[in-house]
């Protein structure tokens, strides 16, 4: 029996990779992604076994992946950011839970997109935050906006996954627009730590024009009622001005 590693590869950079992500995917046989990540770790592909796939196609890379293993072979699964937030690892786990598949396998953990963002923004994530993903290919538009909901009700920092879908985006940022005072910051990063970054700080009243700059690799921070702007950064105390004279 082979082994699985589920590899977060980071925001997509080299340098964003962990030493073990790098060491696992140079030891792997077979190394399995969606056609985008693989393309980003084009320096530890040769001579290996490389099986790409397409938007949308996750059920057959897990399988793909599960099946490669059980061949006695290293494989080596690709998620960008980190394999547990939105990536393959719930899948995976699920499908082998589900058909009894006796298999090792390991997560390998990434700069998930939340973190790697926050790091352009300055320090918007110091307190507790709430992830929150706008897909809706797989669950409801009702229970997405109940969880922003109940996310601006405990005041936590809101980070938006995948904000492709321009009317719930505009239905969750409006919920908070009803909570929040309207110079709460707002950062838009897109594609953070590739080529084509683009770092926007802006706040809820006026985040909307630059709605044309949102796509599937954008992420959205809207801050608490405690974070502030200061500069070209946007800062969420951690509360240490509670105790000690800053």
């Amino acid at each position: 029996m082979g082994k699985l590693y589920i590899v977060g590869i980071g925001p997509g950079s080299k340098e964003q990779r962990t030493i073990l992500a790098q060491r696992v995917l140079g030891e792997s046989d077979v190394i399995i992604g969606y056609n985008t990540y693989l393309r980003l770790i084009n320096d530890v592909l040769d001579g290996k076994e490389v099986i790409g796939a397409k938007m949308r196609e996750e059920l057959f890379r897990a399988k793909t992946a599960i099946d490669k293993a059980t061949e006695n072979k290293t494989v080596s699964l690709v998620s960008s950011g980190d394999p547990q937030i939105y990536g393959m690892a719930g899948l995976v786990f699920d499908l082998i839970a589900r058909r009894r598949i006796d298999l090792e396998v390991e997560v390998i953990p990434g700069v998930t997109a939340a973190l790697a963002s926050a790091s352009r923004l300055g320090s918007p994530l110091s307190m507790d935050f709430a992830v929150i993903s706008l897909s809706d290919l797989l669950v409801p538009h009702e229970e997405i906006l109940n969880r922003v909901k109940k996310a601006v009700e405990g005041d936590f920092v809101i980070v938006f996954y995948n904000p492709i879908n321009e009317s719930l985006l505009n239905k969750a940022m409006d919920i908070i627009a009803g909570k929040r005072k309207p110079e709460t910051p707002v950062g838009i990063v897109k594609a953070a730590y590739r080529e084509n970054e683009k770092v926007i700080i802006t706040d809820l009243s006026s985040w909307v024009e630059y709605e044309g700059e949102i796509d599937m690799v954008t992420t959205i921070i809207v801050g608490n009622s405690i974070t502030y702007r200061y500069k070209n950064y946007i800062i969420t105390p951690r509360g240490y001005e509670r105790k000690y004279e800053l």
